[in-house]
């Protein structure tokens, strides 16, 4: 069954939250440099050149350098019309019936790198080229592909900043913020200034950042912006494999949503924001499945009251002494009568705030975890990825939760060999019995409403599928 076919016999449309285009970098050199000067086209050369330098290396370069392994041919060669498709908006919308797509939100390719350019001049500049090339290039097909801005994050300064103009010059809907910043380690930098540039820690601006962000998210609550994060963690940390790209690959988008939404739930920022909304995309679905259990079960047996009962003070020293006279040998039975290891070092706590790490999240009841997990967050996933499922499982998830999982195409990648059969391989999920009708219109329709429209009700304004997205808001989760 071909994709417009399967659209066909569907009840509802289909909202592909996270397809690509492939920008042309030869016409925007040209057009980057009219829009913001030389700033942007040195950026743009710069992250235009990471992953040619990491593949000019020799294995044995990159093996001396640490230097991660990066992918080649990445975008689609043989399916000509495909590879088009991707690089022209005109042919991109002219084709999407095919595809079996109504709306398109799409997001950038080699534009994926530009808002962690570390250089603040260039990074400014070529994030605002970006942004106004890209409305440019899309402004005349509003109706049915909707692009995303690239926001800088690297302060929260820059980032309202590009916020408002994305939002009220260039009328962008769709943003992508940054949430994985390289920042320098202070006591590096202070101590062994000529190694400062090799030691660095990653920011995931929910916790623990020098600075802070509310103001970003109060910003994207005024101008009803649904942040979003296509945060990568590739050819970092345990994935800096120098010879095998896959191995860099493989799980690098759910790594770093997961240290960002981990991040943000901790940071309380759900309870600051109930009204907003934030996606994470291209990793899939499970690793927000096991993060969501994980916090239930942590909490369980580490919120505020129940790690009392851990307290170095509640140890009864005169019973396990007995215990060890009954089952230990001599040389321990000396060491606990004597109190080794059980002194008050043991009642240290490094300081922190305050010994419940959900503190800031303001728990009072189990529930509440469901209520700020659950309903903020919303997960991009591929077509293919059968774990995709999980998200639906009431009976898998803690109080019997269903995860806002998201179509996402990610057309324009070398994971896409033929674009049409995106939708039918994300149906296939049906057709095997794993989700039924309902929930196959929340994947690729009601749940990407709900993300955008939620924060935006005007969001799916003017385009064709205004009047379906008006229901799905009314209608409520």
């Amino acid at each position: 069954m071909t994709a417009r076919e399967l659209h066909s016999r569907l009840h509802h449309p289909i909202v592909d939250a996270d397809g690509h285009w492939l920008e042309y970098l030869p016409v925007m050199r040209e057009q980057f440099r009219k829009i913001a000067g030389e700033a942007a086209v040195e950026g743009l050369a710069l992250a235009a050149s990471r992953i040619p330098n990491a593949l000019k290396m020799s294995l044995q370069e990159r093996r001396r350098r640490r230097a991660g392994m990066e992918g080649f041919w990445s975008s689609p060669s043989e399916n000509v019309l495909d590879r088009a498709t991707a690089m022209f908006p005109r042919l991109m919308y002219e084709r999407l019936d095919d595809l079996g797509i109504d709306v398109a939100v799409v997001y950038p390719t080699s534009g994926l790198s530009y808002h962690r350019l570390q250089d603040t001049r260039m990074r400014r500049a070529i994030c605002r080229a970006y942004n106004v090339f890209t409305a440019d290039q899309f402004r005349p097909y509003g109706d049915r592909i909707i692009p995303a801005a690239i926001i800088p994050m690297y302060t929260p300064e820059e980032a309202i900043e590009e916020l408002e103009f994305a939002a009220t010059q260039l009328g962008f809907k769709v943003i992508m913020v940054g949430g994985l910043m390289r920042r320098p380690v202070a006591a590096v930098a202070q101590e062994q200034p000529e190694a400062a540039k090799y030691a660095e820690w990653f920011d995931v601006i929910g916790i623990d950042s020098d600075y802070d962000y509310d103001p970003v998210w109060q910003k994207c609550r005024e101008l009803k912006l649904a942040p979003s994060f296509h945060n990568g963690a590739r050819s970092i940390l345990l994935r800096n494999s120098p010879s095998n790209f896959c191995f860099n690959h493989i799980g690098h988008f759910a790594s770093a949503g997961h240290a960002v939404c981990k991040g943000l739930f901790f940071g309380g920022v759900t309870r600051r924001f109930p009204d907003l909304n934030f996606a994470f995309l291209e990793g899939g679905v499970g690793w927000a499945c096991m993060l969501y259990a994980d916090l239930v079960g942590h909490w369980e047996k580490r919120n505020g009251e129940a790690i009392k009962s851990t307290h170095p003070d509640k140890l009864d020293r005169a019973r396990l002494l007995d215990f060890a006279r009954k089952y230990a040998q001599d040389e321990v039975v000396s060491a606990v009568g004597r109190g080794e290891g059980l002194d008050e070092t043991q009642a240290m706590t490094g300081g922190v705030e305050d010994v419940d790490d959900y503190f800031r999240c303001k728990i009072t009841k189990k529930a509440d975890l469901k209520e700020l997990f659950v309903p903020r967050f919303y997960f991009g996933c591929e077509a293919d990825d059968p774990i995709n499922a999980w998200a639906f499982n009431r009976k898998a998830n803690p109080m019997g939760a269903r995860l806002n999982a998201i179509f996402s195409s990610d057309i324009g990648h070398f994971d896409v060999p033929d674009m049409a059969d995106v939708v039918p391989e994300a149906y296939e999920l049906v057709e095997h019995g794993l989700l039924d009708d309902a929930d196959f219109r929340d994947f690729v329709f009601a749940n990407a409403v709900r993300f955008w429209g939620e924060v935006n009700p005007d969001f799916f304004a003017g385009t064709v599928v205004e009047k379906q997205a008006a229901e799905v808001l009314r209608n409520g989760a």
